[in-house]
């Protein structure tokens, strides 16, 4: 049913895989799919926020993150799993709206916090992307 699998994921943040890992895994292993994990690099916001910063800052920062993606990789996917790991740019929501649609997957699976009322019921990365996606999202509970 589901041959491909995006996982967005924090880096930072061990609640926003530590259970949608698992059940990403599942359902790959259930078809044999392949998992696709996205982790975002936030942009600036307002241009002046940017301007604090040196040239190049974003390079390096998205090269830094590669690198700790491709560990994070190594160090939580079985060996057994076909995984492309991806590092984008951008607002969360809209980057992983977008590779689910580049990436072509069948199914998204991401964390969401426990919400606080001012959330009502998904933290609202996790609101936007169930609001706007395309593909079938599972959204997984945290602690």
């Amino acid at each position: 049913m589901f041959k491909t699998v995006l996982l967005p994921i924090d880096l930072s943040a061990p609640p926003s895989w530590s259970r949608a890992l698992p059940a990403a895994l599942r359902l790959c292993d259930a078809e044999g799919g392949v998992l696709h994990v996205l982790t975002v690099v936030p942009d600036f916001g307002m241009s002046v926020v940017g301007s604090f910063f040196e040239s190049g800052f974003e390079e390096k920062a998205l090269h830094k993150v590669g690198e700790a993606m491709t560990a994070w990789v190594d160090a939580h996917v079985p060996d057994a799993v076909e995984v492309h790991p991806h590092v984008m740019h951008g607002r969360v929501y809209d980057q992983i709206i977008a590779a689910a649609d580049r990436l072509d997957v069948d199914a998204i699976v991401m964390a969401s916090h426990t919400p606080e009322l001012s959330d009502y019921l998904l933290g609202p990365n996790a609101a936007r992307v169930v609001r706007h996606a395309r593909q079938s999202v599972f959204v997984v509970r945290g602690e």
